[in-house]
């Protein structure tokens, strides 16, 4: 029996309803760190140079970049990274896709 893709193991586990609430639930941070990398890419910088930029250690920005971390950043920490890299921070709200009662 052939060992099953990611993708058809992703799309099996998420038909699960507490596997896709968790999924859901921790989309925000994964892309987050996804966009953070992809910027620092973007601006041709390295983790040394945009840890330089803010006066701390590599270290601490793989933390901020990594998708495994426990740690959630506060918006100075976002918005120090952003400048670092030549970018503004804009924050959108957007509609829950299921319904969400009215007040």
């Amino acid at each position: 029996m052939p060992r099953p893709t990611l993708k058809t193991f992703k799309q099996k586990a998420l038909k699960r309803p507490a596997v896709k609430k968790n999924y859901d639930e921790l989309a925000p941070a994964y892309e987050l760190r996804r966009k953070l990398v992809s910027l620092r890419h973007h601006s041709g910088l390295t983790q040394e140079e945009v840890a330089k930029k803010l006066h701390t250690k590599k270290s601490n920005i793989s933390r901020l970049e990594s998708v495994n971390s426990a740690i959630s950043p506060k918006l100075s920490t976002i918005s120090d990274y952003a400048e670092a890299i030549g970018y503004d921070v804009k924050i959108e709200f957007v509609p829950k896709k299921t319904g969400c009662s009215k007040r």
